[in-house]
């Protein structure tokens, strides 16, 4: 049977989980501040040890730590309940349920010691503060005004971006943030503007509704925003009580159940090929029954109140595992990698700089200059991978733009056969008067603006599944190159010391990788936005990011101003031509269609050239980033190892170096490094055993 958690039980979780990462937070701040001091004594002893890059990735990381946050993006169709969901979640009424999504203000809500709303623009003008009331009042509109707007295809709030709405609430404080979406059923712009926040987000709460079981419009946007993007999508089924409400005898149990097992038949046939991770079903982890207003209701009462009957001890049960444990110790599973890299590099330049002290200054500017092959190699590493990388970005920039431009060339051909499940109801007595025609026109207009976004939607997938196996190869290639790299080092090291290198036989092949690989390889991550994202293999590089912010939802916007409207006129003549007749209706419908085509395939050279250049840019620049980051952290490297000996040479040259009191402040400073990373291993253990 499965444990029923109660909301407090799951802050307890995140409590613990913010605790701990405090706890790691402020060792690794440590870490860093025992590295710097020991760097800045070393201008009066024996020198630098040219640690800067651990001390710059350490800081990052510990302040990343320290703000991170889980972000849960909520999406769902108009009419869902997200509203009444939210605030059963959050367990305060603060969301008003009757405000109108078609405000198209995507609210992030997260923590703050007072509560306020800032609004955020789009024009780089400065933001703005709101109580609450004022929010509510300013950016809420009539239902009716909202479908004139759309009708006319305009916007509401063109110059708002998106709102923040902090409020003192536990749930909050413990590290959760929630981004609040517009629906789904509305324009394709809307729609992209959530798609921008789903790669920066931990996990998707899907609202859906038992009295609508996956809509067109539902399954419209699973089958071209989720499918296959490797996501992780909670399925909440909102409003199930209201199944008992529409039997007919509300008492009859058999009838209840009957009602019941076909709508799970329903959703399980519609959303079971959303809930595979790794070959395995977890449909029962995903998919949830949830009475959000009885919850609601319970909760207002009384916050500790049972919320058994509602779903939501399932539903909060599976998303406390997932985020507290799956997510949390995958985070921190890499800044113990981080704080290990550190560590090791620290111990690798102490022994270094060990056997050097007692040596004269000539000597040891032989024993430099004998390592300058060695240094050459390394450079040649480089300059090999740095090449692997750019032809991968031209293969790839070339082999994707070309795809694309194949695709857009191509959608007439099955365009008569695609566009059926979009094309709107034809009346041609309604379409021959004038004032109904406009609004033909509009929604013939939304249509083939659905039909394009889910055209070029269903091709990013291909692309992006091209562009991960190519970074996954790159990853290989990483791991290659940053062994031989070792090799090279461990050779450098031989030879300025005269003693060999001990191989740390007690950690994997991983460990003894060179922070640039690991990066290179997504085994190391900095950013905290990334951690939420699928970046390369979790990497603090996030190549999916950099194509939504090359073009929305690639090359979309370019084709739709390409061809709506320019093809509206010609199929208007059309119809009006046909006249009265006895099969009117459907031979306007075909009519549309062939005009339509006819009218698209006229523009797709022109729209394939101009955006499959703008493809070709932007992935290029993914590869480009990439390439200059593994580049910067190689050459870094180097440049340390040098400026590391330069360091000594030039004290050497420059002053008596106290042999006794060097030993020791570098001795020292070996075993604070390895006391603050004992106590990362030890925060991180306590919370593996805790979960096991």
């Amino acid at each position: 049977m499965i444990e029923q958690v109660t909301t407090d039980r799951f802050i307890q979780d995140l409590e613990r989980v913010a605790q701990v990462r405090s706890e790691i937070s402020v060792y690794l701040s440590k870490l860093a501040e025992t590295i710097n001091k020991a760097e800045l004594a070393g201008d009066s002893s024996s020198g630098k040890l040219s640690l800067e890059r651990d001390i710059e990735d350490i800081t990052v990381a510990s302040k990343n730590l320290r703000q991170g946050v889980f972000r849960l993006l909520v999406l769902g169709d108009m009419k869902r309940g997200k509203s009444t969901f939210l605030n059963a979640l959050i367990g305060e009424n603060l969301l008003p349920s009757d405000v109108n999504p078609c405000t198209a203000v995507l609210t992030v809500l997260r923590y703050g010691p007072e509560k306020k709303v800032t609004i955020h623009f789009k024009d780089g003008k400065s933001p703005q503060q709101l109580d609450f009331q004022n929010f509510k009042y300013k950016y809420t509109i009539d239902p009716t005004e909202a479908k004139k707007l759309e009708q006319e295809k305009k916007q509401a709030f063109p110059d708002v971006d998106y709102a923040v709405v902090e409020y003192p609430l536990t749930l909050l404080e413990k590290g959760i943030e929630i981004v609040d979406s517009p629906g789904l059923n509305d324009t394709e712009a809307r729609n992209e503007l959530s798609l921008g926040y789903v790669n920066n987000c931990h996990a998707i709460l899907f609202v859906m509704r038992a009295s609508q079981p996956c809509t067109l419009g539902e399954r419209r946007y699973l089958e071209n925003y989720i499918k296959g993007r490797g996501l992780t999508v909670f399925f909440l089924v909102n409003a199930w009580d209201q199944v008992r409400e529409s039997l007919i005898d509300p008492d009859d149990v058999e009838e209840l159940k009957g009602s019941e097992e076909r709508l799970r038949q329903v959703f399980n046939a519609n959303l079971a090929e959303y809930c595979y991770v790794e070959g395995q079903n977890i449909y029962d982890e995903r998919v949830f029954e949830l009475s959000s207003i009885q919850a609601l209701r319970r909760r207002l009462k009384n916050p500790q109140v049972d919320l058994e009957g509602t779903g939501f001890p399932k539903f909060m049960d599976s998303l406390n595992t997932f985020l507290t444990r799956e997510r949390a110790i995958a985070e921190l599973r890499q800044v113990r990698t981080l704080a290990r890299l550190a560590c090791n590099h620290t111990r690798e330049a102490v022994a270094r700089r060990l056997p050097l002290i007692d040596q004269d200054v000539n000597e040891l500017k032989k024993r430099i200059d004998s390592v300058e092959p060695e240094f050459n190699k390394l450079t040649g590493i480089r300059d090999e991978f740095q090449k692997e990388i750019i032809n991968t970005r031209d293969t790839q920039a070339r082999t994707i733009s070309e795809s694309f431009r194949n695709y857009v060339l191509n959608l007439g051909n099955t365009f008569e056969t695609d566009f059926l499940r979009y094309q709107p109801e034809l009346n041609l007595f309604d379409f021959l008067s004038n004032g109904k025609r406009e609004a033909f026109n509009t929604a013939l207009q939304k249509a083939f603006e659905q039909y394009i976004t889910d055209k070029s939607a269903a091709w990013t997938l291909t692309a992006e599944k091209d562009i991960n196996a190519a970074f996954r190869e790159l990853s290989r290639s990483a791991a290659q190159y940053g062994a031989s790299y070792s090799q090279v080092t461990d050779q450098i090291t031989e030879k300025l010391t005269g003693q060999d290198v001990k191989v740390n036989t007690t950690t994997t092949e991983d460990d003894n990788s060179p922070g640039w690989a690991k990066w290179a390889m997504g085994l190391l991550s900095l950013s905290n936005g990334n951690l939420a994202g699928f970046a390369l293999a979790g990497a603090g590089f996030d190549w999916k990011n950099i194509l939504l912010n090359y073009f929305t939802v690639i090359g979309v916007g370019g084709i739709i101003t390409a061809v709506t409207g320019i093809f509206l006129g010609p199929i208007g003549f059309a119809l009006l031509g046909l006249g009265v007749g006895f099969l009117q209706a459907d031979q306007a419908r075909k009519e549309l269609v062939k005009t339509a085509k006819k009218e698209l395939v006229k523009h797709l050279p022109q729209v394939a050239h101009e955006q499959s250049q703008v493809v070709y840019n932007a992935v290029k620049e993914c590869f480009d980033s990439y390439e200059r980051e593994v580049s910067k952290r190689i050459n870094d490297d180097i440049v340390s190892r040098k400026s590391e000996l330069d360091n000594l040479v030039k004290q050497k040259e420059t002053r008596e170096i106290n042999r006794d009191s060097e030993f020791k402040r570098l001795k020292d400073l070996q075993e604070n490094v390895i006391a603050q990373l004992q106590k990362i291993e030890a925060a991180y253990s306590n919370l593996l055993a805790f979960y096991s």
